[in-house]
């Protein structure tokens, strides 16, 4: 049995590495060469002999290694192995009980960015720099309220920016239910109903046949630039995002076989699909085709199809075609982005088209009855016909017979 005196005394040669000193029931102190004590505790679970560190003498005494040593064999006879308690408990130390916002929300932040863009990742810190930490940044986060989360986010709302109200909500969320595993309770329930009501970006579309036909003659007399006229006039026809639309590379275009390949690192997918997903081909009427190469003189010679009038290594602006619309009247009545639904809901009401071609023409990613994903990249014989009839169905808009159509799909 060890005694006080004798722990505080003990050394060890200096031709050995260490020496035990045995007290009882399996524990000892271990004393090195440079002088370190340790306390250590032998013992068996499941026919597997183990060492169990209880601590380092001075620092925990004899009486105290003791209490240890008893709890450990307490634990033993619950047939629970004190060394593999140690490491639960190691694995689970980390709280965010007693973390500010501020630190749980960067604490959020990193652990989620390796699966996210550059851009999403950049966008939604700053997001919380903003709107969120000057008001909740320093509060312990186990302290916040539900009606604190509120006047932060009512703060936003004023300034007219509703969905980015309702997108630092669902922040708030993603961060509590983060630190939900160490017992700080949700404060962001009910807050939903008190927010002004945000259903999400519906981007201004026209889909009555007759209306679109006028909005296609009118683009016909847009006077501005052969660049922007000639974007303004893809946008129905291929009804593509216009980031890709805008950001189109001639090296990406097949004019001869009609079709253009956009690499999926330019497409709307999370960083993993981006790096490793397929690229996204979109077939060419020949009506797109001929629209390409009548511009192929004035911007062929750089990278960008849609070139700026003024930097030529950068592509026009997101804001290009977007005043274009309103010069002509259209601004309010049709964005850029909506001739994506024009082009869907047409073709699927107008036109009967196969609902799975006209997503996999949008890249979105449809699933069978068995939840699985169908390859954004499929359906390519069908969609060149598609985009052919479509672009077919524009002209005859254009000529202003939706009548006549209308008369021959009913004989």
């Amino acid at each position: 049995m060890l005694t006080d005196s004798l722990c505080k005394s003990a050394s060890c040669p200096p031709e050995k590495k260490h020496v035990r000193l045995a007290d009882s029931g399996g524990m000892y102190l271990q004393v090195t060469a440079t002088g370190g004590k340790q306390w250590r505790l032998k013992y068996r679970f499941e026919g597997k002999e183990k060492v169990l560190a209880l601590g380092v003498y001075p620092d925990v005494t004899l009486k105290e290694a003791r209490a240890k040593r008893e709890a450990a064999k307490e634990r033993l006879s619950q047939k629970q192995d004190p060394s593999l308690i140690r490491r639960l408990e190691k694995l689970t130390q980390y709280t965010s009980e007693g973390l500010t916002f501020k630190e749980a929300g960067l604490e959020w932040h990193k652990t989620r960015v390796k699966g996210w863009s550059a851009a999403h990742a950049d966008r939604t810190l700053r997001q919380l720099e903003r709107d969120l930490f000057p008001l909740l940044g320093n509060r312990p986060i186990k302290e916040i309220t539900g009606k604190e989360i509120l006047a932060t986010l009512r703060k936003v709302e004023e300034r007219g920016a509703v969905e980015t109200a309702d997108r630092g909500l669902m922040l708030c969320r993603q961060i509590w239910t983060f630190v939900a595993l160490d017992g700080v309770p949700d404060a962001t329930r009910g807050i939903k109903e008190k927010l002004a009501p945000y259903r999400g970006k519906n981007f201004a579309a026209i889909i009555d046949p007759v209306r679109f036909g006028e909005l296609l003659r009118a683009i016909d007399q847009y006077k501005g630039g052969v660049i922007v006229r000639t974007a303004l006039k893809l946008a129905p026809l291929l009804f593509q995002r216009p980031l890709n639309l805008r950001t189109m590379q001639w090296t990406h275009l097949d004019l001869d076989d009609g079709l253009w390949t956009i690499p999926s690192s330019d497409m709307k997918r999370s960083k993993a699909e981006k790096e490793n997903g397929e690229p996204h081909y979109v077939p060419l009427p020949t009506q797109a085709v001929a629209l390409l190469k009548e511009l192929q003189p004035y911007t062929g010679q750089g990278m960008y199809v849609f070139h700026g009038e003024r930097q030529h290594d950068r592509p026009i602006s997101d804001n290009s075609v977007r005043s274009a619309l309103y010069s002509l009247g259209y601004g309010k009545e049709q964005s850029w982005h909506g001739f994506r639904s024009s082009g869907r809901t047409m073709l699927a009401e107008q036109l009967e088209v196969n609902p799975l071609y006209l997503e996999a023409q949008l890249a979105h990613a449809v699933k069978d009855a068995n939840g699985r994903a169908y390859n954004r990249t499929q359906y390519l014989k069908q969609r060149r016909e598609v985009m052919q009839q479509w672009a077919d169905y524009l002209g005859v808009l254009k000529a202003d017979n939706v009548i006549q159509l209308k008369a021959r799909q009913a004989s």
